[in-house]
């Protein structure tokens, strides 16, 4: 997943409080209540967790909604949430969740909710993702990308309501991480009251710009590139949250988020600067929190686009770019140099490949087998951001250009407003390209089908290298229907050869996931998909 700034402005009743008073405010809440500060990387797209695919966005929903399940805090493993238990068939085809009963809906200046959640919010849920013909299919977005990246089009055969606590799917197959997609974000609960009323008043769109949920968190305040604020929702279902006030201080500078951590204008920051690491370690006051990442940064190649269609021009280009030298160069010890399109702390990663050996002369033999002994001209697009994984992509576009003109490859650097950049990608423009991922549930399928697939190579799919190969997918399509664990590590380990022979991308590398927090907050974890969660953290009076 990745940050989106999205074009679209969307506003709510704006209070006195903006960027600048944010001192003057963490003042005013350490007199009074808990507060904690987060220095985000950047503005959410909207509110609305089932048309996004970025982390950006979700750290913003994530306090604000429930799913049915969620990952246990700091794992991957699944706990009950808005379904308090469920039951599986024996043929792994139906699954019956039996809902939570007294969870209490927020509320705003445009609507109070009449009822408690229910199986009616279930099935918006699922609805509003997978009817086209449903009021909500096209509000926002119409591009349901994840829904439609993990294939549930094609697995849900039915959602039906049982009764009002009770929702039954049946399948069209069995699917291993079933359980684990449900946990992610784009399957957020919204209230279908909330939806009727806003449709009803001809704004639609405001469930997803004044959010309405069930978490732990109540969004009291959005201002685009400056803030957002949340109060700690009094009712929630698991409990009141130990902080009072959650604010999300919009700092898109690294360099600026640590200048804040240092003062205690801010508690918790994400990206830190590599170069910045060492000093945040000397700092008595902060406590860097650090993890393998379950990340992957990588160069896509527009299968379908020339010269790219031809596996020896992209093999001529992995053998082209010196790996090494820009892990060493731009990383500065916080990543190791990818192999795989999975992460080495994935299971099922297949040990056993080796990477392209950088090797110009033979990039060049590669090339003239092709018929460009000459070369060719390109585009290279980078990030205009700073990623979990990857610090710096302008910078490494510039090491890759380099390299590439030794061998005859002329590339033009492209970028663009990030929320652009990501569309134009999905669309399939570029002819390369850089982007990355943060697995979102902990199972290769997160990875090998969702971004290599061909059912998200369509256009608007995060299979930005349009790659769709048939020994490949069939053997994660396989994958996906299979409960036992070994079957599905050697399908997935066979997947992997095929990845590195057919090369659709260049593999840079994985990220460690540093994270600076200040000494005084209380039991922030890391969370293995990079989100970022505050219920169940706290503060040191």
């Amino acid at each position: 997943m990745t940050v989106l700034k999205s074009k679209r402005t969307f506003t709510l009743k704006r209070t006195a409080l903006c960027a600048l008073a944010l001192p003057a405010l963490l003042v005013m809440g350490q007199a009074s209540a808990k507060t904690l500060v987060y220095c985000s990387e950047g503005s959410p797209e909207n509110f609305a967790p089932s048309i996004n695919t970025t982390g950006t966005s979700f750290d913003a929903s994530e306090q604000i909604y429930d799913n049915i399940v969620q990952f246990k805090r700091g794992t991957t493993q699944v706990e009950p949430a808005l379904a308090q238990s469920w039951d599986i068939s024996k043929d792994g085809l139906t699954y019956t969740f039996h809902l939570r009963k007294g969870v209490k809906w927020h509320s705003n200046k445009n609507f109070k909710p009449s009822r408690d959640f229910n199986a009616d919010d279930v099935m918006f849920m699922f609805e509003r993702q997978w009817k086209e013909n449903d009021p909500y299919y096209k509000v926002t977005s119409s591009n349901h990308a994840y829904f439609g990246d993990m294939g549930m089009p094609e697995l849900l055969k039915s959602v039906d309501k049982v009764d009002e606590y009770t929702i039954k799917i049946v399948l069209n197959k069995p699917e291993a991480p079933f359980l684990s997609n449900l946990a992610m974000q784009f399957a957020a609960v919204q209230s279908k009251e909330y939806a009727i009323a806003m449709l009803k008043a001809g704004s639609p769109e405001k469930i997803d710009q004044e959010p309405v949920g069930t978490g732990p968190f109540t969004l009291v305040q959005y201002q685009k590139d400056a803030l957002i604020r949340y109060k700690a929702f009094p009712q929630y279902w698991a409990g009141k949250a130990k902080i009072d006030d959650l604010i999300f201080a919009i700092t898109p500078d690294a360099s600026v988020r640590w200048a804040k951590l240092q003062k205690g204008e801010c508690h918790v920051m994400p990206y830190p600067n590599p170069a910045d690491v060492a000093a945040m370690r000397k700092d008595t006051n902060v406590v860097v929190l650090e993890q393998p990442g379950l990340n992957v940064g990588y160069l896509a190649y527009n299968t379908t686009k020339k010269p790219f269609d031809d596996v020896r021009v992209r093999k001529a280009v992995n053998m082209a770019i010196n790996k090494k030298a820009i892990v060493d160069a731009v990383y500065l010890g916080t990543g190791v140099p990818a192999t795989n399109p999975i992460p080495p702390t994935q299971w099922s990663y297949n040990k056993s490949i080796k990477d392209d050996a950088f090797n110009p002369d033979e990039a060049k033999k590669l090339l003239a087998a092709a018929g460009l002994k000459d070369g060719f001209t390109t585009d290279l697009w980078a990030m205009p951001v700073q990623r979990p994984y990857n610090p710096n992509a302008k910078r490494i576009a510039e090491l890759m250009q380099a390299d590439l003109a030794k061998v005859g490859i002329k590339a033009e650097i492209k970028s663009f407003e990030w929320g652009e950049y990501r569309k134009r990608m999905q669309a399939g423009e570029h002819q390369m390209g850089m982007l990355g991922w943060t697995g979102d549930n902990g199972d290769p399928d997160n990875f090998l089908h969702t971004l290599l697939g061909c059912a998200s190579a369509k256009s608007g799919g995060s299979n930005v290298a349009k790659f769709c190969y048939k020994p490949f997918d069939d053997l994660v399509m396989k994958a996906k229907t299979v409960s036992n664990p070994a079957e599905r590590t050697k399908l997935y380990e066979q997947a992997q050869v095929i990845f590195k022979e057919q090369a659709p991308w260049f593999t840079i590398a994985h990220a460690v996931q540093i994270k600076p927090v200040r000494k005084e907050v209380i039991g922030f974890k890391l969370s293995p998909f990079g989100r970022h969660s505050f219920y169940g953290v706290d503060m040191a009076k």
